[in-house]
């Protein structure tokens, strides 16, 4: 995972957005967390060495809070929540924020393919491409703004560490701290959650909801932009097939913040005592939400697919109104030429293929396909299957299935 020379985008020249930028089209790459990380020897200039940013933020993020835990034995045992068990810690720890690192070069190494796209398809010409470059530009500047980063870390130390601070969801006394009149005393692992480890996890979740109005902006954009559409593309989207090929690439994404609500109501049930009934709310509503931040750009260009496709149909169905009322005449109200016969003419070739072109304008989708929804619900919800097994034994789960299919 740490190198693919084939896969590899072209390095980012750190001058002005201008020329071909559309070409190396990427919001995680140049950054100002990618220099660090640079500096850092945790990334090359083509944000390569996931693996070692991987390790390098559970060190920071996790492995202090073990070792912290340990030293004052609540680590497993101990208290009423050690630290092994607080499942919203260990969700987020090991498994969103590592999946949140990963998925970054994910969508850096597809987000430029996708891009040059619309040029080297020629689906933006003339004064359209004018608006396309400027679009580039915008989206690049604001990807790489070091002012951007730190107002979404001033977010996260101040906003973050207060709610972070003020919110104990869990009762006794655990593995974070001690309840003591009315107030927290924190242990040492705790006070290492809210300075390093819940910061550094905010603020690399707050940069994936930053690039993401980032790309849906860029995307809004081209969808006002007149593009050289065409409605019979075999893609059923007109020739912008490849805009919404790239939603599989979310997938980690989506399923960290499936594990993230996951660890949350786990906690909940096993050590605050609640239902999953009483956690429905954020069962469903993270999951989706979740789900319309990836589907966005579908719906950015649906109003334009639409339009594409009535058209298509009106223009596409004039054209085959000419063609059968000739067909028509010629093979059926006439006597047919002696020099021509009907077995393999070309006629009836013609006739079924206009027949296809109308039948591919008529499947034009224009909305999220729902085997794309389903897919990326399935990779949402993966991380909730887990959790009846906190209000019943995986025994009794067995035989609830075993009678199901009986």
């Amino acid at each position: 995972m740490d190198r693919r020379p084939h896969a590899r985008p072209a390095e980012h020249p750190p001058g002005p957005l201008i020329g071909h930028a559309w070409r190396l089209f990427s919001l995680w790459c140049p950054s100002p967390l990618q220099r660090v990380y640079c500096r850092l020897h945790l990334a090359d200039d083509a944000f390569e060495l996931v693996t070692r940013r991987v390790v390098a933020v559970i060190a920071v993020a996790w492995l202090p809070l073990f070792i912290l835990s340990a030293l004052e034995r609540r680590v497993s045992t101990g208290v009423h929540v050690p630290f092994l068990l607080d499942l919203d810690v260990q969700a987020r720890m090991l498994i969103a924020l590592p999946l949140l690192v990963a998925g970054e070069v994910v969508i850096h190494r597809r987000m430029p393919i996708v891009v040059r796209q619309f040029v080297e398809r020629k689906i933006v010409v003339g004064t359209a491409r004018a608006r396309f470059d400027e679009a580039v530009a915008s989206a690049l500047s604001l990807s790489r703004s070091p002012w951007i980063e730190l107002l979404l870390l001033g977010i996260v130390y101040t906003v973050g560490v207060s709610i972070t601070a003020a919110i104990t969801s869990l009762p006794g006394v655990t593995w974070y701290g001690t309840p003591t009149d009315g107030a927290m005393i924190r242990t040492a692992a705790g006070w290492w959650y809210i300075a390093v480890s819940r910061p550094l996890f905010q603020f690399v979740l707050l940069r994936w909801y930053y690039r993401f109005l980032v790309w849906n902006r860029f995307l809004w954009q081209m969808s006002r932009v007149r593009l050289q559409l065409v409605p019979t593309h075999p893609d059923r989207r007109a020739g912008l097939g490849f805009v919404f090929g790239l939603s599989d690439a979310f997938a980690p994404f989506l399923f960290a913040h499936g594990a993230i609500v996951a660890g949350r109501v786990a906690n909940g049930v096993i050590h605050a005592g609640l239902t999953l009934q009483q956690s429905e709310p954020e069962l469903v509503t993270v999951p989706i939400l979740a789900l319309l931040f990836v589907l966005a750009p579908e719906f950015a260009f649906a109003l334009m697919l639409w339009r594409v496709k009535r058209k298509g149909l009106s223009d596409y169905g004039r054209l085959a109104q000419r063609y059968v009322r000739e067909f028509d005449h010629k093979w059926i109200h006439h006597p047919t030429p002696v020099f021509e016969t009907l077995l393999g003419n070309m006629d009836i070739q013609s006739l079924a293929d206009l027949a296809n072109s109308y039948d591919t304008i008529r499947e034009l989708e224009v909305l999220p396909t729902r085997r794309a929804i389903i897919a990326l619900l399935i990779v949402t919800v993966l991380p909730l299957a887990p959790l009846p097994l906190t209000v019943i034994s995986s025994q009794e789960l067995l035989e609830r299935l075993v009678k199901v299919m009986m």
